[in-house]
């Protein structure tokens, strides 16, 4: 666990290193491979290594990676869930913001004049990724309510509480 690092692995031209995280927010210990798989699929990140090598600017894996960001810390900050909930419009600014790369990155696809199916796969599961991130916030939004409901019968309404802190 705490053996010396062999020098050799040291000495690596710096030119030829990669990047640890390529998407944003990503503080946490899950792995690039494991956010795209988490919200994509397996598939979508044997995809993404096989773009790689055909990659000109990279300009559209970054507006993917910004994509799977915003997804990635919403999902895990509560704070952030709530208000988003409590805010529809921001919802909805967030969501719109997350389809509008997405376009993007298909528009950058297309003027190319070779639309690839491995790009078009990408964007297939990107949106459904997008989907099921606005989903979670109905389906969230609904429950809270349900449960308001039932709850406010048997104690008072300020004791029900469902922000990141209760």
């Amino acid at each position: 666990m705490n053996a010396p690092i062999p020098a050799k692995i040291l000495q690596t031209d710096p030119s030829s290193a990669t990047r640890l995280r390529e998407i944003p927010y990503n503080y946490t210990s899950f792995s690039d491979r494991e956010i795209v798989i988490r919200f994509l699929g397996e598939q979508s990140w044997n995809v993404l290594n096989e773009l790689r090598a055909e990659r000109k600017t990279g300009r559209s894996a970054r507006m993917l990676f910004e994509v799977l960001g915003d997804i990635w810390v919403v999902s895990r900050n509560p704070y952030l869930q709530d208000d988003l909930l409590d805010n529809p419009k921001r919802r909805k600014a967030l969501i719109d913001a997350l389809h509008h790369r997405i376009s993007a990155i298909d528009a950058r696809s297309s003027e190319s004049g070779k639309a690839s199916d491995k790009v078009n796969q990408l964007i297939l599961a990107a949106k459904v990724a997008v989907e099921k991130f606005a989903e979670d916030f109905r389906q969230t939004y609904d429950l809270r309510k349900k449960a308001l409901s039932k709850y406010s019968k048997i104690t008072r309404k300020d004791n029900i509480q469902f922000d990141g802190l209760a």
